[in-house]
């Protein structure tokens, strides 16, 4: 997945608006304009699109969990130059707050079905003989899982 499908993928999930998504940005120790979001939510094939690098990915979400956990005492943490998908979904962990059955509830949510010797592979240390890289598919699915559990429903008007 592209960084751009990330972030529009969790702004829809947590139905975000322009002014939420700044803030976290700035949460995360980055000023952007609202013109610099609206580019990387275009779909790539409209004019004015822009990637967002990994950089700016991270400082969104470590945004995201500052503004669903709060800040941590003493220096906050720097965006990573390099995101890989195992960086991402443990930012998504640390942010909603989640234990290993949580995450594996998301994914059925999203139609995956995940065992859990799998996802604590997908947490070791990349030099650990166990360690498994995290496919693009796995956030996806978990994106789609975000969207079913958080995403706010649509009130009904009974007429």
């Amino acid at each position: 997945m592209t960084t751009n499908d990330i972030l529009r993928r969790t702004r829809y999930a947590f139905d975000y608006k322009d002014p939420d998504m700044i803030k976290l940005f700035a949460s995360g120790g980055m000023e952007v304009t609202r013109e610099q979001v609206k580019a990387w939510l275009l779909r790539d094939e409209y004019q004015g699109f822009k990637e967002a690098t990994h950089e700016e990915l991270a400082t969104f979400l470590n945004g995201l969990i500052i503004e669903k956990r709060g800040k941590r005492e003493g220096p906050q943490p720097i965006a990573e130059k390099i995101l890989t998908n195992n960086v991402v979904l443990r930012k998504f962990k640390i942010a909603m707050n989640w234990r290993d059955e949580d995450i594996l509830e998301t994914l059925m949510l999203g139609d995956m079905r995940f065992g859990k010797h799998e996802l604590s592979a997908l947490f070791r240390k990349p030099t650990h003989s166990h360690y498994r890289l995290c496919k693009d598919q796995l956030i996806r699915k978990l994106l789609i899982g975000l969207h079913i559990r958080y995403r706010p429903k649509e009130q009904k008007i009974d007429e």
